[in-house]
């Protein structure tokens, strides 16, 4: 997963937090990432909200995190 940069800021090596959440919230073939910041940012919420999003889906048992 190394190499990835947020798309906004310009962050570098995204967490699979990161990428994993960019691919289900946006496009499971997503060519352009987000850092957790930039893409509570772009949806209008708060990261937060986000982190709690990352653990269902891991309970739900997503494979992209």
């Amino acid at each position: 997963m190394d190499g990835k940069v947020c798309y906004v800021c310009g962050k570098e090596n995204l967490s699979k937090k990161e990428i994993g959440l960019t691919k289900k919230l946006l496009s499971k073939n997503a060519k352009i990432y987000y850092c957790l910041g930039c893409l509570a940012e772009y949806l209008e919420v708060d990261t937060e909200f986000l982190i709690e999003k990352v653990e269902e889906f891991k309970a739900q048992g997503c494979d992209l995190f």
